[in-house]
């Protein structure tokens, strides 16, 4: 949890970094050169205008479709993750076990337990990492995306709902609702282990807090993308997770009962 934690740090810096330190502020077009402009930035570019000019020049309604398109696309490694988090929530007690059985802090005991531990994800068919994997694959995505929202002039030329697309929500309700749909997103997905495991409690506040931070500084435009790809989310977690967080609401009410 801790590498992953870092994981996710690391990645938002570098999504910090790149926002600030690269060519944002030049167009993009065909003639952009380099690999990140050619395969990233100008499909990106490219398919939200083609949706743009099919709905009437609505550059809002274009954004809202690539976003469902992107979280398609990458709907089978969500589905691997949740799978993933389930696995590794299983053997949590066969993991406390080993840490108590491997308990000295010496050198060759940490080996022994680290050998064990592996040796336990290969019995279950677990990948301690595979829940980081659609974060990896999203970020470039965001990247490029928030590239493709800056450089594509028309977008900044249009308005949709009650703000300029290239502009910053001047009620800021869009970042808004992109934390609060954040935190609704990150609690389903966390249900029934966010209060056993600190890191991830602190992480449910921390991510929808950076979120928001983002989303204000940012084009509207993109805050509309987290806001359409959170609800996505949410409606995904339901049907995947249904079970288990009609098992996580229920819980309290019982252990109410039994007290």
């Amino acid at each position: 949890m801790k590498r992953r934690i870092l994981l996710i740090a690391g990645l938002i810096s570098v999504l910090t970094l790149l926002t600030g330190c690269t060519e944002v502020n030049v167009p993009i077009t065909s003639e952009s050169e380099g690999f990140w402009n050619k395969y990233i930035v100008y499909p990106l570019s490219q398919l939200i205008t083609y949706f743009a000019e099919i709905t009437g020049d609505n550059y809002g309604i274009a954004i809202v479709i690539v976003t469902l398109i992107i979280r398609l696309a990458i709907l089978p490694l969500m589905i691997k993750q949740t799978k993933s988090s389930k696995a590794m929530q299983a053997i949590q007690p066969e993991m406390q076990k080993l840490k108590e059985q491997y308990s000295s802090k010496d050198q060759q005991t940490q080996q022994k337990l680290q050998q064990e531990t592996m040796a336990l994800f290969q019995k279950h068919g677990v990948n301690p990492l595979a829940g980081c994997f659609p974060l990896i694959v999203q970020m470039p995505i965001l990247i490029g995306f928030y590239h493709a929202i800056m450089r594509t002039e028309e977008i900044a030329e249009h308005t949709f709902l009650w703000f300029d697309l290239g502009e910053r929500d001047p009620y800021f309700i869009l970042p808004l609702v992109a934390g609060v749909t954040t935190f609704v997103q990150q609690k389903m997905m966390m249900a029934g282990t966010a209060n056993q495991n600190p890191q991830m409690a602190m992480m449910l506040w921390i991510m929808p807090i950076m979120i928001v931070v983002f989303a204000i500084s940012f084009p509207a435009a993109l805050s509309l993308y987290w806001v359409v790809g959170n609800l996505f989310m949410i409606v995904q977690t339901y049907f995947v997770k249904g079970p288990e967080l009609k098992a996580a609401a229920s819980s309290p009410k019982d252990g109410g009962k039994k007290k």
